[in-house]
């Protein structure tokens, strides 16, 4: 009866990954709704005459070409539960050629520096083994599927992409790259269990469990040390992580050459790919403050290529000051994922002090081993080049990341707003008020109530924005006529953002029919390649790529989607908005630190406007 009273127990307990299969299937919206909101769409950037021109090309394509293709898409979406993700995959992220990791990883700063880890020299090693210590722990509750599952109300939401996080890697081709994923549940099987430590251009492995158990972090310490110990007192090693910054197919032929050099080579890369994660021990102090993370998270996002493996799914970046940062190859995973993750760590971190409250004793467990590559001076010179090309790029960003402390979601709630949308709106204002006219932007909207589900494209830039911008721009508008028009936009933001939520959106529609017509050998339907497309954005033409990084103490970044774009990301905390901004330096008309501080007086201005309604 015991045993049984055990099973019902257990088995009464969600287990993270248990409703995945009965989630449901992504829709494909009616083919009138998507033109028709995407009309809507365009609006903002066309006069009269081209909107005339692109209503004509939209209503021949409906009642034509497009409706053909939809036909096909449909077709496609009834062999398969989510008919989108192998195209986003490779479309989004697996074909791009250009180097991934500065265009499109993601990273974000530890705000560890709030609470128990001010800066402080010295301390690199054991934060970083305390850190370590509770994500293998949140590892174990993932093997074991002890993760909560995420819900939106009721709905539940898809959880794959927790998968992602550990022993997971992007692997170049010449023409298209592939994704590596080991991570296996304790009922699905083995595991891979080692660490890889990055160091001074040279690279260690070691296994996180030892005799069945999991390492502690006196364990971790001594593991770590280990590894520093020799690398500040041995010459450095070659940097051959730095491959990974460079251009795909450039990475993908050098990874052929590598491997053929010496079959032990392939061994080390494939020991990378399998690695729960990359823990990365940079050499740089930045400055960070509560209020002023810049330095921080710029060198997270850009910092020292040869101690991240780029490609990797997850790297824990700890610095010589203390301070830390996460960064992470943006193909497998969405950011949510990861915030989840290390705000569940950071939850833990908190509870134990930021320190390790249990036994010293460190058991004798093997030294971790290095990976020595065999490197020719043809490899030698190529990671130079790598190293050479990554900074010029990367010198390039302007990177800025404030936290604005005057208020945050508790007061924007208590006015009756929506705290998202109230970024957003602030964000049209200030880019309006900066270059004189509407940006189009991008904002993710999540599709993770649907199978496999990852994001869908909200388009903040519209006709009601533009109005109220306008209006608050021009010196005679009154308080109540800019209320009524702030108030209209928050509408029409919160409506775009529940239907893209609901796979309802036009964007990936459009990109299907665009991609079941590539596959079909047929030309380029006239829709995608009329000016008012890229005007308003499509093609990955987004000159604001912005995103809501949650509501927790962690916020994160990208780079701009185009030269002449910004990147913005924020976290909604309850009294104070943290945003990042960044921006080339080499685009005369844009400047990060610009944008961010008028976005700030916006905050300013539409709370303003909500206290003179009420007097």
């Amino acid at each position: 009866i015991c045993i049984m009273e055990k099973q019902v127990l257990e088995s009464s307990e969600e287990r993270t990954f248990q409703y995945q299969d009965s989630l449901p299937s992504l829709p494909v919206p009616p083919l009138d709704e998507s033109l028709s909101k995407y009309l809507d769409a365009v609006k903002p950037f066309l006069n009269q005459e081209e909107y005339q021109r692109t209503e004509d090309i939209v209503k021949k394509f409906e009642n034509g070409i497009g409706k053909e293709l939809h036909q096909k898409l449909l077709e496609r979406a009834k062999t398969r539960k989510n008919w989108l993700e192998d195209w986003w995959l490779n479309v989004a992220y697996l074909d791009l050629r250009i180097s991934t990791q500065i265009h499109c990883n993601i990273g974000g700063p530890g705000p560890y520096i709030e609470h128990y880890w001010p800066p402080k020299e010295g301390t690199q090693i054991e934060r970083a083994c305390v850190n370590i210590w509770h994500t293998l722990k949140y590892w174990d509750l993932l093997r074991t599927e002890k993760v909560a599952i995420e819900r939106t109300g009721n709905a539940v939401l898809d959880m794959n992409q927790f998968r992602m996080l550990f022993c997971t890697c992007k692997i170049p081709g010449v023409t298209r790259d592939s994704i590596g994923s080991y991570f296996k549940t304790e009922s699905e099987g083995e595991c891979p269990s080692h660490l890889i430590v990055l160091c001074r251009g040279r690279m260690f492995a070691f296994d996180a469990i030892h005799e069945g158990s999991m390492v502690t972090p006196p364990e971790i310490f001594r593991q770590l040390t280990y590894i520093q110990k020799r690398c500040h007192s041995e010459p450095d090693g070659p940097g051959l992580a730095a491959l990974t910054s460079a251009e795909r197919t450039k990475w993908a032929e050098l990874r052929e050459y590598l491997i053929a050099l010496d079959p032990k080579n392939l061994t080390h890369l494939e020991k990378i790919q399998r690695s729960l994660f990359v823990v990365c021990l940079d050499d740089s102090s930045p400055h960070a403050t509560p209020e002023d993370y810049t330095e921080l998270t710029r060198l997270g996002l850009t910092g020292d290529p040869t101690v991240r493996w780029g490609d990797k799914s997850y790297n824990s970046i700890f610095f010589s000051n203390g301070t830390c940062s996460a960064f992470c190859d943006h193909s497998p995973l969405d950011a949510m994922a990861v915030i989840t993750m290390l705000a569940c760590t950071e939850k833990k971190i908190i509870e134990n002090e930021g320190k390790w409250k249990g036994s010293d004793k460190v058991r004798d467990i093997p030294w971790p081993e290095e990976l020595v590559f065999t490197v020719d001076q043809k490899l030698i010179n190529e990671i130079g080049h790598a190293k050479e090309l990554y900074y010029k790029k990367v010198s390039d960003v302007q990177l800025v990341n404030y936290a604005f402390t005057s208020f945050g979601k508790a007061l924007i709630r208590k006015k009756k707003l929506h705290p998202d949308t109230f970024v957003q709106l602030a964000l049209q204002l200030a880019y309006y008020k900066c270059h004189g006219r509407p940006g189009c932007c991008y904002e993710t909207a999540m599709t993770r109530r649907f199978y496999h589900g990852r994001t869908e494209t909200i388009r903040p830039c519209t006709m009601e924005a533009v109005e109220w911008c306008k209006s608050m721009l021009d010196p005679s508008g009154s308080t109540y006529q800019r209320l009524q028009l702030m108030h209209k936009a928050f509408a029409k933001h919160n409506k775009m953002r529940k239907e893209c939520e609901n796979g309802k959106g036009f964007d990936r529609h459009l990109l299907g029919l665009l991609l079941i017509a590539q596959e079909q050998g047929l030309p380029v339907p006239e829709l995608y390649v009329d000016d008012a497309f890229t005007a308003s954005g499509g093609g990955g033409n987004f000159i604001l790529s912005t995103s809501l990084t949650g509501y927790t103490r962690f916020s994160g970044a990208a780079l701009p989607m185009v030269h002449h774009g910004y990147g913005f990301f924020y976290a909604i905390r309850d009294d104070r908005i943290v945003a990042t901004c960044s921006s080339w330096k080499s685009c005369p008309e844009t400047d990060a630190e610009v944008l961010c501080r008028t976005v700030f007086q916006c905050f300013q201005d539409m709370l303003q406007l909500t206290v003179a309604a009420q007097l």
